[in-house]
């Protein structure tokens, strides 16, 4: 099966329109402040060196160096020149894609709540720790009800525009139909504002994108940005628990599949080639890719998804 086309199983269905299950994860608000702040404590810097505020270090002379920087006393001891470094802290705008298509709103009965709501707790948590950093945070989203865009902003007021807007949203839609165009426009989007040294962090269950997609990840990594595609799945999505006579019905479309409990090795087979479809598409044209699931500690998460983000 192609790329991104690989549809989750579904053990139940709620048509193209879900209402969202926030499980424990609400009050959304107060959960992303906690998650944030025992995972990320203190702004963080950039990675970037210049002529800024704080020391940064040695390294080599190189010519065309300024100058002005060489450490003349490192010839004397090591008998080559060395320049300083300095490091500048530096504003670094972080923009959020949810995916808010139907399939993300399924929920299995081993998961904190669907992967829609999962996906928005980590959202937040990201505003948050954007907002305590002192850095510019924007949010849209690949299809949904609500086609709300928040631009860049910062500050405690954009974290909470940022919530009601994860808070108001509604599933909707499928990514290979009725909301194939909105997806698609949301990424062109993103990638043309997205200015050099954003990071860009989508969050998706992946499953029914359009086959373009894929093209429009890759943009958002251009022009020296950091693009990580967080794929949120549901437990069940992963090793497939289901058995006996199964009718599965899918969120998004109108596919339904008669299968069994014995179809869970074939299932799995393809599973992890589309997986691995994914990443030869995407790491290599420089996008970051961070598997997690439902079930899990929101808390390991988070950090899977800052590290890959720094």
């Amino acid at each position: 099966m192609s790329t991104g086309s690989m549809p989750a199983p579904r053990a139940s269905g709620h048509g193209i329109r879900a209402k969202v299950d926030w499980g424990n994860l609400s009050p959304l608000r107060v959960r992303a402040r906690i998650l944030a702040d025992g995972v990320w404590a203190g702004a963080h810097r950039s990675a970037r060196r210049g002529t800024g505020i704080e020391f940064g270090g040695f390294r080599e002379y190189v010519p065309g160096d300024d100058l002005r920087f060489l450490d003349r006393r490192s010839l004397l001891r090591f008998e080559r020149l060395q320049v300083r470094q300095f490091e500048t802290e530096t504003d670094r705008a972080v923009r959020m894609l949810v995916d808010a298509t139907a399939s993300m709103a399924y929920v299995g009965s081993r998961a904190l709540a669907s992967k829609y709501a999962y996906a928005s707790l980590l959202a937040a948590a990201l505003a948050h720790v954007a907002s305590v950093s002192g850095d510019p945070s924007a949010l849209a989203f690949l299809a949904g009800e609500q086609r709300t865009i928040l631009p860049l902003a910062r500050g405690r007021e954009a974290f909470e525009r940022m919530v009601s807007a994860l808070e108001a949203q509604t599933t909707l839609g499928d990514g290979r139909g009725s909301a194939e165009e909105q997806v698609l426009a949301s990424l062109d989007h993103a990638a043309k504002v997205s200015r050099r040294g954003s990071v860009i962090a989508v969050f998706s269950d992946l499953a029914d994108l359009p086959l373009a997609s894929i093209d429009r990840f890759a943009a958002l990594a251009a022009r020296n940005r950091r693009a990580v595609v967080i794929r949120v799945n549901d437990p069940d999505e992963l090793d497939f628990p289901f058995e006996g006579s199964l009718r599965l019905r899918s969120l998004e479309g109108k596919t339904t599949v008669e299968t069994d409990g014995e179809a869970k090795a074939r299932y799995q087979e393809r599973f992890h080639a589309w997986e691995r479809s994914l990443e030869e598409a995407l790491v290599p044209r420089g996008v970051r890719l961070v598997y997690v699931a439902t079930n899990e500690e929101p808390q390991k998460a988070l950090r899977r998804i800052l590290t890959a983000l720094l």
